[in-house]
């Protein structure tokens, strides 16, 4: 069988199962999956997150991140959208007085990861199909892509730091093979902190990192 991959990563699910709170954040996604699949020839990392627009200092953060992966020959990135919502706080006797929060949800993810392997798969550009995220919502389309092209090979990465986010259980029993995403390699894997691209653009690990 021949080893063409692609690499679909859920980014804000990889971000909060694997790197909020380390001090990894500044993650070469490049350099740490073409390490992580050695045998494989990967195609394309797809790279699936929405633009913040409700925190600064954030903001900016993402900014000088985003910056810095398009630096990266094989990895795309795909944008879905963050959206204002409300929530009803469902902790008894909730002393808050109207309890409704405002938050932000991200869109549009999960439909932008099922339309990219999909194509892929019916214009048959990899044999191995990579994804990275616990997210049951991927089920359909991991069984779809299964259905049509049963000769393709799905690898499930879910990336998590305590037992619950680990288990991801409906995700990992839809794939050919499922594994924890490995964390020790996280810091194998940074840019240096400052990463120039090809029109000469500078973009800056951010200090906070």
């Amino acid at each position: 069988m021949s080893n063409r991959s692609i690499v679909y990563i859920d980014g804000y699910n990889f971000y909060y199962g694997a790197v909020y709170q380390s001090p990894h954040k500044w993650l070469n996604l490049e350099s740490l999956f073409k390490s992580l699949r050695q045998d494989d020839i990967i195609q394309n990392i797809y790279y699936f997150t929405a633009l913040l627009d409700n925190n600064p200092a954030r903001m900016a953060n993402q900014r000088e991140y985003l910056g810095a992966l398009q630096t990266c020959s094989l990895l795309k990135i795909i944008y879905g959208k963050y959206k204002p919502r409300e929530k009803t706080c469902t902790v008894p006797h909730c002393t808050h007085h109207t309890r409704i929060f405002h938050t932000y949800e991200e869109k549009r993810t999960d439909v932008n990861i099922a339309i990219q392997v999909l194509s892929d798969v019916y214009e048959n550009k990899c044999d191995r199909i990579v994804i990275i995220s616990g997210d049951s919502d991927l089920v359909p389309v991991i069984h779809k892509a299964k259905e049509l092209r049963p000769d393709k090979k799905i690898t499930v990465y879910v990336p998590h730091r305590d037992s619950r986010r680990g288990a991801a259980v409906e995700i990992r029993s839809v794939a050919d093979k499922h594994k924890s995403f490995p964390l020790n390699m996280l810091p194998l894997h940074q840019f240096p902190n400052q990463v120039s691209d090809t029109q000469e653009r500078l973009w800056n690990k951010p200090s906070s990192w």
